[in-house]
């Protein structure tokens, strides 16, 4: 794995995508629309609503900057030729908790994709680290800011 390099699935991809196209078309018409609304206000030096359509807009810039340099650095992941023997970037593993017998299940993804509503996990996370490379029926042992936790394995699915 590069250093730079931000490995994402097709879903996160086309997510960021989606997200570059959403700003740059809508977003920006939007606050161009409310600039321009702003301005007919008159002077500007003590304008609330023109000084807060400028913010929305360096906002809306500066995330547009963020996310094309993402996906300059996007290398997608083909999951389906990868071995799914061992936990990687794009498994979704299930778990077993060791001591509480509570199961879950997580998908491992890039830092850019990771969320946790979703149960997407950012395999740069110390939980996601210790998932990392491991095998079905592996015990693995995560250690985390609250100690360390044990799991089973239990299955990895592409």
């Amino acid at each position: 794995m590069k250093k730079d390099t931000i490995y994402l699935t097709h879903d996160g991809h086309k997510k960021l995508l989606d997200e570059l196209k959403y700003l740059k078309t809508k977003k920006r018409m939007g606050i161009s629309k409310d600039i321009e609304k702003a301005r007919g206000h008159g002077d500007l030096s003590e304008n609330a609503e023109y000084d807060a359509a400028k913010d929305a807009q360096a906002f809306n810039e500066k995330k547009i900057s963020e996310l094309e340099g993402k996906l300059s650095k996007a290398q997608i992941i083909d999951e389906a030729s990868m071995s799914s023997d061992a936990a990687y970037v794009g498994s979704t593993v299930t778990l077993e908790d060791v001591s509480s017998k509570e199961k879950m299940k997580y998908m491992l993804v890039s830092e850019a994709e990771a969320d946790f509503s979703q149960n997407k996990i950012s395999i740069t996370s110390p939980f996601g680290k210790g998932l990392l490379g491991h095998k079905e029926k592996d015990i693995v042992e995560i250690k985390v800011p609250a100690g360390i936790l044990k799991y089973k394995l239990v299955k990895i699915e592409r």
